[in-house]
């Protein structure tokens, strides 16, 4: 019986060159990081040390609409042109895209304490279109999950990665549609009151998570390649073995 291997020009893992250096400067990004915003950015004056937590909640939230968008741009490739390329991009920046929308929500309420006196207030039209943001990705998710026919999984996933598409303006204009029902301010970096150094390490924070994002994207979507070749390559040799059965029961009965 004819063997096939499929793994036999395979990588075997997922890093590079590239990659190691992106992640080293990671690394020394984040130690920057730390200490321009523990030791360079001042205290606000009415916040206090509370202000550092912009280095990164709006670092998380930025990337945030970064990943969806970019899943829901998959996810129309994917219904368009079945692309497996932008269906498996889609997939890594939505697991992606979950994390950091969860820090969104973790760091804003740590962050509403001191600020706002309350973790959270269900009459704020920010948070709560953040939630639901983050509820409909859970969602996406689930999907993925389910198993069986992988194309009608993918279609399935790419509605509702579309659906929360038509959220993410309303959760990023949320503060200027209903100024009278939310607790949130206006974009830190459109609003001119961040000073030199605080608006410095934020650019540092956002390039961080920026490069992380990339980072975690690239190995993310190589492990799902992967996974993807390694369930067809087993398909493949199981169609190639039925056959040869098959070939094999015709001669005996000949």
């Amino acid at each position: 019986m004819t063997q096939i291997n499929h793994t036999a020009s395979a990588p075997t893992g997922t890093g590079s060159r590239s990659t190691f250096w992106l992640g080293l400067a990671i690394v020394v990004g984040v130690v920057v990081l730390v200490l321009l915003g523990f030791f360079a950015a001042p205290e606000d004056d009415e916040q206090g040390d509370a202000v550092r937590m912009i280095f990164v909640h709006v670092p998380s939230a930025l990337l945030t609409y970064v990943a969806f968008f970019v899943t829901a741009l998959g996810s129309l490739m994917w219904i368009w042109k079945r692309s497996v390329w932008w269906d498996i991009t889609a997939h890594a920046a939505a697991e992606i895209g979950v994390i950091f929308c969860a820090l969104t929500l973790f760091t804003g309420s740590v962050w509403g304490r001191p600020t706002w006196n309350t973790y959270w207030d269900w009459g704020d039209v920010r948070l709560v279109t953040t939630l639901i943001l983050f509820l409909i990705m859970i969602g996406y998710l689930s999907i993925r999950s389910t198993g069986g026919d992988e194309g009608a999984t993918s279609t399935r996933a790419a509605i509702v990665g579309l659906v929360a598409a038509v959220n993410l303006p309303i959760v990023n204009r949320s503060v200027e549609w209903w100024f009278d029902r939310t607790l949130h301010q206006k974009s830190s970096l459109t609003d001119g009151n961040l000073e030199d150094m605080t608006l410095f390490t934020l650019v540092v924070g956002i390039a961080v998570w920026a490069g992380f994002f990339l980072w975690a994207m690239i190995h993310r979507f190589r492990i799902a390649w992967l996974e993807r070749e390694l369930r067809v390559g087993d398909l493949t040799e199981a169609i190639a073995e039925r056959r040869a059965e098959a070939l094999q029961d015709e001669s005996t009965q000949l």
